[in-house]
């Protein structure tokens, strides 16, 4: 069960604690930068993956995708291969083939298309992309293992492109660092624009996942486009960079759709195939190694994005408590003051709004041993 508040879809746990084994992301809240509904537009499939596995997600569409269905350019790229039938032809997507052939019926070329198709070399860039070519009863040639443009180029330059025509469904964008490789092979290259990104039309979800970021609020951030990266990283400017330097992971489908945050030396993870379902998986199995564990008052306490785990059982706590609970546990055992703990709130509260974090920690915790006061002093972590 889910419920969406303000962005925020939250998965329904019980008071008995983590669901294993599915809840494993249980208490942590990832961020969804992409939009990958179903055919019904109904469902994110990224988002409920996460879901499933416990975990509370942020959808925060960088991009959105623009059909040209009526661009000038897409139909004049469909005469050129009508015109001269491409030897090859790089499939980059699913939706970009599909598109290119509800274009292609809406103008009665639909047939001459297909039939130029089933006569070219198809390389079909991943398992979306092949999966629309099979759909369309055509069969690609060869399909890369990584998704890689390069690796579709490199087994391109091996088999010879010399006086070839190569037809380039594009992936949302031009990419002249693929059309000037394939023309200097000798290649003659006709560029195939099915679509182009776009910023979101409601920019609000976006913002709200920069805030959360910078609140430390998230921890994780899932990007299976390069584009959505650096539409993130535009839309939050440098101190973003910071967070997934830090304490936000940073999960990538892919090493293309990696390889803007590498650019900027920030530690991203990525699957060993670039798949939504192995990309969860990969979150499942880094989180965990970034939770902080401590034996606080003979209890066994752990540390997650939204909740802290008491002696095995899930207790999901509100921004305020969390953010005391997470400055007393940086030392265990220091007293913290109620001025020094003020720091962890949000701006323009006072003592008070401590004491008062304090309060709904002990009972979130469910026990009050674990948060321990020290006479005008302050609060600790007896360690």
């Amino acid at each position: 069960m889910t419920d969406r508040t303000g962005g925020i879809r939250r998965a329904v746990i019980t008071a008995a604690g983590l669901r294993e084994p599915t809840a494993s992301l249980s208490g942590y809240t990832v961020g969804v930068t992409s939009d990958h509904r179903t055919s019904d537009h109904r469902r994110d499939e990224l988002a409920d993956l996460l879901e499933s596995r416990g975990a509370r997600v942020v959808l925060a569409p960088a991009l959105r995708i623009v059909p040209i269905t009526d661009n000038a350019e897409l139909r004049a790229a469909t005469r050129a291969c009508l015109d001269t039938p491409p030897d090859i032809v790089l499939v980059s997507t699913g939706i970009g083939l599909r598109g290119w052939l509800e274009a292609a019926d809406a103008w009665g070329l639909s047939e001459p298309l297909r039939g130029i198709l089933s006569e070219a070399y198809l390389v079909a860039r991943g398992p979306k992309a092949r999966a629309a070519v099979r759909t369309a009863g055509l069969r690609e040639q060869w399909s890369p293992e990584s998704e890689d443009p390069d690796e579709m180029l490199a087994h391109l330059a091996g088999r010879g492109v010399a006086g070839r025509t190569v037809a380039l469904q594009q992936h949302g964008e031009r990419q002249p660092e693929y059309v000037e490789a394939l023309e200097a092979a000798g290649a003659r290259v006709i560029e195939v624009p099915v679509y182009r990104w776009a910023a979101p039309v409601d920019p609000a979800p976006l913002d709200r996942l920069v805030d959360l970021i910078g609140g430390r609020l998230v921890d994780a951030v899932t990007f299976t486009a390069a584009p959505a990266v650096t539409a993130l990283l535009r839309a939050a400017g440098p101190a973003l960079l910071d967070a997934f330097r830090t304490h936000v992971l940073a999960a990538c489908v892919g090493p293309v759709t990696a390889a803007p945050l590498r650019s900027l030396d920030v530690p991203v993870v990525t699957p060993g195939r670039a798949r939504l379902g192995a990309l969860v998986r990969a979150i499942v199995e880094e989180l965990p190694k970034r939770a902080l564990s401590l034996e606080v008052a003979g209890h066994s306490l752990t540390l997650r994005g939204h909740a802290a785990i008491v002696d095995g059982d899930l207790r999901p706590l509100a921004p305020a408590p969390m953010a005391v609970l997470r400055a007393l546990a940086v030392t265990p055992g220091q007293v913290f003051s109620r001025a020094a703990l003020l720091h962890a709130l949000p701006r323009g509260a006072d003592e008070h709004a401590v004491e008062m974090a304090v309060a709904r920690l002990r009972a979130g915790l469910g026990s009050t041993g674990i948060v321990q006061t020290v006479v005008k002093r302050g609060y600790r972590l007896p360690a």
